[in-house]
């Protein structure tokens, strides 16, 4: 059996980690294992899943509570004390920069995977692009969710080169598929019976939008008086959102579910999906909504990998009265055949990243026979 450490932030829900989760759940975990190294030392929600797959989790301090010197020094440490991986799969950015050379010198190959398309605003923003170009040059894979997730992380040359891979975050198309029997229970559980439900799946973050999200459904509840909106997931700005759901007089309209690990099953409760992300590298939960059979409104600054079908509609996130206008009363859609042409099923990710992690194992067998 051959082990890959898996490097992120954290062990709960997101993005990133549902990409990786999905792939891990996939692979032939008898051939392959994953273990994973954060900068989260309390318990991740994700922890008791890969531990039962056969994962080994690990944590380290974060940069910011050591500073680069002791950042450098606590990876050298840590490498020199394990020896069972020939690859590392990095979904960090910034920080990867200061343990790429070091995995390197230790002898293994190293592959980074870009999930976004920029940093967040401000000053900090320009300091992650600047700690973060050194990735260019420093790993030896590169793997992008998305065309525009690839190239802003590594540059037109390592996109195009050999050693960059699009792998899309894929998912396990049977696990969406549309269920009247779980959607009559999961609607009257939540009380939705009767309901309109539009929903959003997502992490409460400032790339998500939520704010201009809750404009456009305070339209949506003038043109459709008895309809609900769903946000599933929590962040940040769970206690702002919860103050403009209050503002707005929305407090008996909009639910807030946290974060959840039945998303495939609330999906079924919902009638539609809208997604108004600032910035995405490729939103899954839209995939995910799709597979599930629901009509997609979303922001035209999203990537085009996830216009799958025509049941996804593209708008301007400047217009809260067009999004209104726009979604129009649902019908269920199915589109299996869609996802799966545009290569968004687990299975064949999980063959192309296998792929990738042989063809690291053999450069890490040639670095450490030099």
């Amino acid at each position: 059996m051959r082990r890959v450490l898996q490097y992120i932030g954290s062990l709960n829900r997101g993005g990133a980690q549902s990409a990786i989760l999905n792939l891990y759940r996939e692979i032939d975990r008898r051939e392959w294992q994953f273990d994973f190294v954060d900068h989260d030392s309390s318990a991740g929600e994700l922890d008791d899943e890969i531990r039962a797959m056969g994962g080994h989790i690990y944590h380290l301090p974060a940069l910011k509570e050591t500073g680069p010197f002791h950042f450098v020094s606590n990876w050298k440490s840590f490498f020199s004390s394990h020896y069972e991986w020939n690859v590392i799969h990095s979904h960090m950015r910034t920080t990867a920069s200061f343990m790429l050379p070091v995995a390197k010198n230790a002898g293994l190959a190293t592959i980074v995977h870009s999930h976004s398309t920029r940093n967040d605003g401000g000053i900090k923003a320009a300091f992650k692009d600047i700690l973060q170009y050194p990735i260019r040059f420093e790993s030896d894979f590169f793997v992008g969710c998305s065309s525009e997730a690839g190239r802003w992380l590594f540059g037109e040359r390592a996109f195009n080169s050999d050693r960059y891979l699009y792998l899309p975050n894929a998912i396990d198309i049977d696990r969406y598929a549309f269920d009247e029997n779980i959607r009559s229970r999961l609607r009257g559980q939540l009380g939705l019976d009767g309901k309109l439900v539009f929903g959003h799946v997502g992490r409460l973050h400032e790339s998500k939008n939520h704010g201009f999200l809750i404009e456009v459904f305070k339209e949506l509840k003038k043109k459709y008086p008895n309809s609900i909106l769903l946000l599933v997931g929590d962040g940040p700005l769970h206690g702002q959102i919860e103050c403009t759901i209050e503002a707005e007089g929305l407090t008996d309209s909009v639910v807030l579910l946290g974060n959840r690990s039945d998303v495939p099953e609330l999906l079924q409760a919902m009638d539609a999906f809208v997604f108004p992300s600032k910035w995405e590298g490729l939103p899954v939960s839209v995939v995910e909504a799709l597979a599930s059979g629901l009509p997609c409104y979303i922001s035209d600054t999203l990537t085009h990998d996830v216009d799958i079908c025509d049941a996804v509609t593209r708008l301007p996130i400047d217009d809260s009265g067009l999004w209104a206008a726009s979604i129009s009363l649902p019908c269920r859609i199915n589109a299996r055949h869609d996802i799966e042409a545009a290569g968004f099923d687990i299975h064949d990710s999980a063959r192309k990243l296998v792929d990738l992690y042989e063809r690291a194992e053999r450069l890490a067998s040639e670095r450490n026979c030099r």
